[in-house]
């Protein structure tokens, strides 16, 4: 390289240093300002709210909740607090939250996802023990005297959006609104020992029950001469005993009003159910995968709350809902009762409320 031209490229490429030094400089100058993060405060409800402020709001006392926290934080809580992420009590708290006004949210199919693995068979079940069998027995006998009961069976809708597709009308019920027609069993503590959520609301009663698993298990003999109580709706079977349809003498009236009164713990558990968790009268608007774990996590949180000793429900001035219990009834499509064949099932328990009558009368 001579020597004349050593200048000029000290100078060519001095003017190149400043113009990239100029280029970077209004870089920097006019790119974007990210916007500051901006976490918004979350309330303490625990100390905001008095005991009975949180009920109305949370439909559970603080005590029950900090339960549920212990029993499915393993489950819920976030793996790492970046980002302000939602707590397990959070979590609890917005799922407790909409499943008493029915609020739009995501976060419940996640909570509500738990019982697949865990929740239900620990908080919803049959008794499995002959103790458990026996002792559930005793209790409706209190009732009504009705001997050998272990469970009440119905069923009732649960409003949802339309689901879309084909299929929809299949769960517009007979009232003429999109449900899940929910059978439960309960026990006359008010407590759910068995939930069928799957079916769309045009589905008989009798339709549901005769294709679940409990009744293979009665069919089995796994509950021993055990028996359920149920309406009209159901076909009358050794083990699911139905009032009668047309009684004339006295000791089938006896009958009748053993049965019904009975029955009764059912139409309470519906009560109370919709009342602590009104979503479930108010309407589920998520997709029917979610609706039904809404559901079935309503029903956990039930059981929950009676073990716990919970105070019924109070009702939330800001959100009307229907609370009436079984909205079904034996329609046009129910079970034909055949009279010879029912006598001969109902035999045993007429003179069993025969032999009552006569002890009385003596």
């Amino acid at each position: 390289m001579s020597s004349s031209s050593s200048p000029e490229i000290l100078r060519n490429r001095l003017l190149w240093e400043d113009s990239s030094e100029s280029d970077n400089s209004s870089d920097y100058e006019n790119r974007p300002i990210r916007a500051p993060r901006n976490f918004r405060m979350r309330f303490d409800h625990f100390t905001r709210w008095s005991d009975e402020e949180f009920r109305v709001r949370f439909r559970l006392t603080k005590e029950t909740v900090r339960v549920l926290e212990q029993r499915f934080q393993d489950d819920i809580a976030p793996k790492t607090a970046r980002n302000h992420a939602i707590t397990a009590m959070q979590q609890i708290l917005i799922v407790l939250r909409f499943c008493a006004t029915g609020c739009m949210l995501q976060t419940v199919g996640d909570f509500a996802g738990i019982h697949k693995a865990t929740a239900t068979p620990e908080y919803i079940n049959m008794p499995r023990t002959p103790e458990e069998i026996e002792r559930n027995k005793r209790n409706f006998y209190r009732i009504a005297k009705f001997p050998r009961v272990i469970g009440a069976i119905d069923c009732t809708h649960i409003k949802i959006i339309s689901p879309g597709g084909a299929n929809a009308e299949n769960f517009r019920n007979r009232k003429g609104y999109f449900s899940l027609n929910v059978q439960v069993v309960g026990d006359a503590n008010l407590y759910i020992r068995d939930i069928v959520a799957r079916w769309p609301g045009s589905t008989h009663d009798q339709t549901i029950f005769n294709n679940s698993l409990l009744k293979a298990r009665f069919e089995n003999n796994e509950f021993g001469n055990s028996i359920m109580v149920g309406d009209s709706g159901y076909a009358l079977r050794k083990y699911l005993i139905t009032p009668m349809l047309d009684p004339t003498v006295n000791v089938e009236h006896v009958f009748n009003e053993s049965q019904i009164r009975s029955r009764n713990p059912i139409e309470r558990l519906f009560g109370v159910l919709k009342r602590r968790f009104p979503i479930l009268s108010l309407g589920i608007r998520l997709s029917l995968d979610s609706a039904k774990l809404v559901i079935i996590a309503c029903a956990v949180l039930h059981n929950i709350a009676l073990s716990l000793n919970e105070p019924d429900p109070i009702d939330d001035p800001f959100v009307t809902a229907d609370y009436g219990s079984n909205e079904n009834a034996a329609g046009i499509d129910g079970p034909r009762e055949n009279p010879r064949e029912n006598n001969n099932l109902r035999h045993e328990f007429l003179l069993y409320f025969m032999n009552l009558l006569e002890e009385n009368e003596a």
